[in-house]
């Protein structure tokens, strides 16, 4: 897969080569073709050229979304060096974007009408998801059920669509697509959960950011809704000011790391990560659902 994705950001301009490179070779966690990889073999696909072209696709559509996100975002720093938008510009960072998500199609459009619907498909739940993302920037009357369906369309959409292609072209029953499906779906939950308790928790050079991103930037990450939920006047201070200061994020993060947020987000993802484990309790028993089971435990215990 790493193979066709350096043959898949090739092009004759050499710019959007440097571009694409600059976040695909600069590393990643490659969980959402992992899913896809280990669905597929967990029902015992043998067409390896056929998911490594769909894990290929999502791994571009994701690249893609980062490259746009941190235009919006207006971020400095990806991956642990400077972003994309940062060291390119806007105009070309945007163009590369739309240079990989028409690659990414490329790879996926050679299936059935099927396979093609269901990326596509992603692809409208990750553009509604930035939405509606955009419509609780810095909104304090945001809601869990709110960052439930956000997280649902923008990051669970890949794992969900990962997950069910994998089933269904290794040759599962329409009952064990479902089931995949559902795995893929709360994985994607719990992971994102998970970023969003780092960005309060977590170690910048584990990040490769700093933390408090998300106040910064006015996103409504788990951590700050529970916070506000909670009443805490320096969480909703600092996310409802346009330019929260250095003192007003330090003043979220401490109130946050004190109260119930963390522990309260935690929970959260553990109970999304174990209903991703139900699901694949009917998979047949195999090295690849072992994998499935392993890859969810290593999300919820990453990097604390």
């Amino acid at each position: 897969m790493e193979q066709s994705l350096a043959g898949a950001i090739r092009s004759r301009e050499r710019s959007l080569t440097e571009i694409a490179a600059h976040l695909i070779e600069g590393g990643g966690k490659r969980v959402r073709p992992v899913v896809t990889l280990l669905a597929f073999l967990a029902f015992g696909g043998t067409r390896t050229k056929d998911i490594v072209d769909i894990a290929t696709a999502i791994e571009l559509i994701h690249t893609a979304t980062l490259l746009h996100d941190d235009i919006i975002d207006g971020a400095e720093t990806r991956r642990g060096k400077e972003s994309a938008f940062k060291k390119f510009g806007l105009k070309s960072t945007l163009v590369a974007g739309d240079f990989l998500f028409i690659r990414a199609f490329e790879f996926a459009g050679k299936f059935d009408e099927t396979v093609v619907q269901w990326t596509a498909d992603a692809c409208a739940l990750l553009t509604e998801g930035e939405m509606l993302q955009g419509f609780f920037n810095r909104n304090r009357t945001v809601t869990l059920d709110d960052y439930i369906e956000i997280v649902t369309r923008k990051t669970a959409s890949l794992f969900q669509t990962g997950a069910k292609v994998g089933a269904y072209l290794a040759g599962a029953s329409s009952s064990l697509v479902e089931e995949t499906e559902r795995y893929g779906l709360n994985m994607g939950i719990a992971f994102q959960m998970i970023d969003d308790i780092l960005d309060v928790v977590g170690h910048i050079d584990l990040l490769g950011k700093p933390t408090g991103m998300d106040l910064r930037d006015g996103n409504p990450s788990l951590p700050i809704i529970l916070g506000i939920q909670n009443r805490q006047v320096a969480v909703c201070d600092a996310f409802e000011q346009a330019c929260p200061t250095e003192t007003q994020i330090n003043g979220a993060l401490d109130a946050i790391k004190s109260g119930p947020a963390i522990p309260e987000a935690k929970s959260l993802s553990k109970h999304y990560a174990e209903e991703a484990l139900k699901a694949i309790k009917r998979l047949p028993a195999s090295r690849y659902r072992n994998g499935l089971k392993t890859l969810v435990q290593m999300i919820i215990d990453r990097d604390f």
